[in-house]
This record gives C-alpha cells, structure tokens and sequence, in this order.
C-alpha cells in the first residue's frame, strides 16, 4: 500500500492530497461526450468546442447545420431526431440544452437561441409536410421559420409549429402546442398555447 493511501485511510492526508475520482470520472465522461458529438455531428457545416452529446443521436445534415459552443445534447434513452434538409438551416446555440427523444426538423429555418433548455420529447419543425386538403395531401405547403430567442425552456412534449417565434426568457409549459408567437419573458401553456402571464 503506497504512503499516500496509508495516509487517506488513516485520515491524515490533506484534502489536496486525496485523490479525487469523481472528478476523473467525470473529465473521462465529459471527453467521451465531445468525442461522441464530434462524431455524430460529423456532416455538421459547424461544431463549436466542447459540444457534448451523450447517447446515440440520429442526425441528417444536407443544407447547413450549426451547433455552438457548449451546447449540451442528451440522446439516451430515446434517441434524438436532428434533421436539416436541403435549403435549411438549423441552428443550436451557444450553452443551449436539448434533452433525450426530441425530433427537431429544419426545411427552411429552425433557429435555437442561446442558453435555451428544451425538455423531453420536443417536437419543432418548419413544416407541416403535407397539405390539409384532402386533393393535396402528397404536396408539402410552404415552410416557415421557427425561432427561438435567448434563453427560452420548452417544458416535455411542447410541439412548435412552423412560423412561430418564443420571445427571450419565455416558458412554455409541458404539453403545449404552440400555434403563434409568444412574446418575451411570457408563461404559456395549453392546447394551443396561451400566455398567463409575465415572468
């Protein structure tokens, strides 16, 4: 048994002296999370450092795809759906968290401010993909984008519709379908979702 652990097991080792594996722990699983975000988002036209994605996402980048830094992905235990088509842009950005089982789509523009924490199951996409008309429906209606602005926090199973824009600072409470804007600093729950008040 070396001095050191003579010492810790006796308890007169310094706390300095004693060595911290909750910390080396967590250095190895934070490496393996920006290793792992480097791979999945390998087509991505940007990655800024120290991205972390744990789990196994699913991810399709053909237009542009731009993640910032720090940006924090859980993908474990329902896989995360991330997906820019050809002429879209999906942007995630700087700090923002995005929790496990979310579909995000993006045909024209689906932009994630900073700092913004979306919860479980999210669903966000700029288009609807087919056309309510029953003559229509194998047509795709025009996008429109979808906007979140700084420090926005999508509570579990919030779908936002395309054209919608979340004010900075705003929530939107679990289940809520977001039809239109909501205006910053705002709570809005509900089928569609409405603001009950200021924050």
């Amino acid at each position: 048994m070396s001095k050191l652990a003579q010492q810790v097991r006796q308890g007169v080792a310094e706390p300095a002296q004693r060595p911290n594996y909750g910390s080396i722990r967590g250095l190895w699983d934070n490496g393996r999370a920006v290793l792992r975000a480097r791979w999945y988002f390998r087509t991505a036209t940007h990655v800024g450092p120290r991205v972390r994605l744990w789990g196994r996402a699913s991810v399709q980048n053909y237009g542009k795809m731009i993640i910032g830094n720090r940006a924090r992905l859980v993908s474990t235990i329902v896989p995360l759906e991330i997906v820019a088509g050809s002429q879209g842009t999906l942007v995630i950005g700087e700090g923002s968290f995005i929790n496990y089982g979310c579909s995000i789509a993006a045909t024209e523009l689906v932009q994630i401010g900073p700092n913004c924490h979306i919860g479980t199951y999210v669903i966000m996409m700029d288009n609807d993909f087919h056309r309510i008309e029953p003559e229509r429906r194998t047509e795709s209606p025009p996008s429109a984008p979808i906007i979140l602005e700084e420090n926005v926090w999508l509570g579990a199973r919030v779908t936002v519709l395309s054209g919608v824009t979340i004010g900075a600072g705003s929530v939107v409470g679990a289940g809520s379908v977001v039809t239109r804007d909501i205006p910053p600093r705002s709570l809005a729950v509900g089928m569609p979702a409405r603001v009950i008040r200021q924050i």
